[in-house]
């Protein structure tokens, strides 16, 4: 399986985000949005792409926050994936994440704008940074998780 991980639109259509996101976007089976996506358009058409995972940021406008849950947690070939945007100081995020989710085997998380791909404790934390300059792709076969970030 084959998942598109972006955070921190920031857009008001995904017509305001590179084209090569939205090319990416498309080869996907999956997409994960990790919140700050400020406009339910942009939700709407990342729907009309695939299907999408997406939680609320602190960025979203009230109608965005009152649709999706602050987190959401998948199963995808028996690993356990948490996402969610993030909050306060980006120092230690990855820390208090860590502790949050002490069972999950990969935590995807946006709010830093800072990418990260990194293993901490046997959890896979990835941030796929603002989706202006990266998105993140993440590989799901036999039992082993990959991930990796595009800069733009």
């Amino acid at each position: 399986m084959l998942i598109g991980v972006i955070s921190d639109t920031h857009a008001n259509t995904i017509d305001n985000l590179d084209r090569r996101v939205i090319e990416a976007m498309n080869s996907v089976d999956l997409i994960i949005h990790a919140g700050d996506i400020t406009s339910m358009e942009v939700l709407d058409e990342l729907k009309s792409l695939k299907d999408v995972v997406a939680v609320k940021g602190n960025m979203d406008s009230l109608d965005i926050k009152n649709r999706l849950p602050e987190t959401e947690k998948i199963e995808i070939d028996d690993k356990k994936i948490c996402v969610i945007h993030g909050w306060g100081a980006p120092f230690g995020l990855e820390y208090k994440l860590l502790e949050r989710f002490n069972n999950a085997d990969m935590i995807i998380y946006g709010h830093t704008h800072v990418p990260m791909n990194k293993i901490i404790n046997d959890t896979l934390l990835f941030n796929p940074g603002t989706a202006r300059k990266s998105y993140g792709l993440i590989s799901i076969k036999d039992g082993e998780i990959i991930g990796e970030i595009i800069k733009l």
